[in-house]
């Protein structure tokens, strides 16, 4: 059951990606050359993570934020991208996922839009 959820999850996130490719989507800005959206698509292994502060962050998500983190104003847009928010990651959690990696260089306390990195 689980599988299946996570197969869901992973559809829609491409779905989405795709969608948002089609429309056109600013590939300057936040995340230099890659726009948010595409960099939302490397986060699939975040997918869960991001819907339950409850559920376990994987070893694979960690290593992305990581990567993602190093430049905060990407990190923030790839949380709040349409894409994350048409898979079902709410950015209340997603702002959640660099300290539940227990990530030491996290950007504490930038604001992703209404919301703090704890």
């Amino acid at each position: 059951m689980k599988s299946s959820v996570n197969q869901i999850v992973l559809f829609l996130f491409v779905l989405a990606l795709c969608i948002a490719g089609f429309h056109g989507v600013n590939a300057h800005g936040e995340c230099g050359r890659a726009s948010p959206e595409r960099e939302a698509y490397k986060l699939v292994p975040c997918a869960v993570a991001g819907q339950d502060v409850n559920a376990p962050v994987s070893d694979a998500c960690c290593a992305k934020i990581k990567q993602l983190g190093q430049n905060p104003s990407c990190l923030c847009a790839v949380m709040l991208s349409n894409t994350a928010k048409s898979s079902g990651v709410k950015p209340e959690v997603a702002v959640t996922i660099p300290k539940r990696c227990n990530l030491a260089d996290r950007p504490v306390g930038y604001k992703c839009g209404a919301y703090t990195l704890p």
